[in-house]
């Protein structure tokens, strides 16, 4: 079996827009990165017996750095954007959060592939543009507790979580 590399194009990012409903917009057009940065945190020790420390992980903070052009006509863009604009926190700042392995299908399911589904915490930390420049609109995604696993159907734009699956 030949090497193959994973090309960007095939993790797929959506954000939740959706108020009373689940609305899951995908994070392309206007998204110049979206990053995942695990962050173990290790705990590094070395006893009086030892020559060399020891590293144990021992959790993860883990963050989703963006990179965007405000682009008004896509609904993941201006959700982040809104969280900044209007200066909102807590739960307010808060959205749910898909990534999609399209390398890992399901079998024998159409259009359906392994997801993983985070609440996050958006970190707005710039909306700026020089003259004659897109504005643009930087910052974190950090997650909120632990992730669900589960699997996501691009066509009917359903999550369902792996522990659904084995009900």
């Amino acid at each position: 079996m030949a090497n193959q590399t994973v090309m960007r194009h095939q993790i797929a990012d959506y954000l939740n827009t959706g108020d009373e409903t689940e609305t899951w917009s995908l994070c392309s057009a206007g998204f110049n990165t979206l990053d995942e940065s695990p962050a173990a945190q290790v705990d590094t020790k070395a006893y009086i017996s030892d020559k060399a420390a020891s590293t144990n992980i021992k959790s993860y903070t883990l963050v989703f750095p963006f990179d965007t052009d405000l682009m008004k006509s896509e609904d993941a863009v201006m959700a982040l954007y809104d969280i900044g604009r209007n200066q909102k926190t807590g739960a307010d700042a808060q959205l749910d959060y898909l990534r999609v392995e399209l390398f890992e299908p399901v079998a024998s399911k159409e259009n359906t592939f392994k997801a993983r589904k985070f609440r996050v915490s958006v970190e707005v930390a710039t909306i700026a543009g020089a003259g004659g420049e897109t504005v643009k609109v930087t910052g974190n995604l950090h997650n909120v507790g632990s992730f669900v696993e589960g699997e996501f159907n691009t066509e009917t734009k359903a999550f369902t979580a792996a522990a659904d699956l084995t009900a």
